[in-house]
């Protein structure tokens, strides 16, 4: 992958959280699954996915890297593919929920199909590819980080997070994650990334760090309604689950669960590599 461009610091904005349900991560592409389909059925997963990224943004210049790859694989036109996401949108329009699940699982399907990850494509207005990354340094994740962050992302037109924080809100964080990995975005680390900060990387559809990176984790500090022995059980047993949703080696979390709160396990690349919690190493990022 060429080495990644960022160019802008957050200002926090006010726009809504929104999102949907997750999409995973790509693996090797499934071959007997793409020959089962005709090319009908192939042109209608293509143009749902493409409609749920222009839906979500809700901008005419952006897709799926999934929607580009099979539409090369399977020489199916631009034309036709916006052609049939007009058709579905009108037969849709009277259950737009239905539409939602159609198209996530779309793209789920060519994620199988062509062993690409799904992510956001941003396209300049002179049709270049849009490069752009939000960067947030050094910032506590605190109450409405997510809301904030999710605005910013859409004011900026971004298809990214660089993200360096000593962490703060779980629920925050995890809230943001989801939001990341429904709507395509990547994430990445240039510098330390700790605690809750952690699971904001690992919301990212691909996530990144360089090589000096410091990735950072230990017991989260438990929330008032998990007083008990039990609770607090339940509390590792969500981080688990958590990272499990997110396609990461869930014993990462158990690992931060054996360090004490007030110290720090820090998590070689190579481990960050091999638990999933790390796609890809960049040299850095401009």
């Amino acid at each position: 992958m060429p080495r990644l461009v960022v160019i802008l610091v957050a200002v926090l904005g006010l726009l809504p959280l929104a999102g949907c349900s997750p999409i995973g991560t790509g693996k090797a592409g499934d071959g007997d699954e793409a020959a089962s389909l005709s090319r009908g059925e192939r042109l209608s997963m293509i143009a749902a996915c493409h409609l749920l990224r222009v839906g979500q943004w809700n901008d005419v210049a952006v897709t799926d890297t999934v929607v580009i790859v099979a539409a090369d694989t399977y020489k199916i036109p631009v034309e036709s593919i916006i052609e049939r996401s007009s058709q579905l949108a009108q037969d849709y329009q009277d259950s737009p929920s239905d539409l939602v699940a159609r198209a996530v699982a779309a793209c789920q399907q060519l994620q199988r199909v062509t062993g690409v990850v799904s992510a956001l494509v941003r396209f300049e207005p002179d049709g270049r590819l849009r490069t752009v990354w939000l960067r947030i340094d050094g910032v506590e994740i605190t109450p409405g980080f997510a809301k904030r962050t999710a605005a910013e992302l859409r004011r900026r037109k971004a298809i990214g997070l660089v993200i360096n924080s000593p962490g703060g809100s779980v629920y925050e964080a995890r809230t943001l994650g989801r939001y990341l990995r429904a709507n395509g975005l990547r994430t990445a680390v240039d510098g330390y990334c700790a605690s809750a900060c952690v699971d904001v990387l690992a919301g990212g559809v691909e996530r990144y760090v360089t090589g000096d990176a410091k990735l950072g984790v230990h017991q989260s500090k438990v929330p008032s309604r998990y007083s008990t022995h039990e609770g607090g059980q339940l509390y590792v047993a969500d981080s688990f689950l958590y990272l499990r949703e997110m396609g990461i080696d869930a014993d990462v979390a158990i690992a931060a669960a054996a360090v004490p709160n007030d110290q720090i396990l820090l998590i070689p690349i190579p481990e960050a590599l091999a638990t999933g919690l790390v796609t890809g190493v960049v040299d850095g990022f401009e």
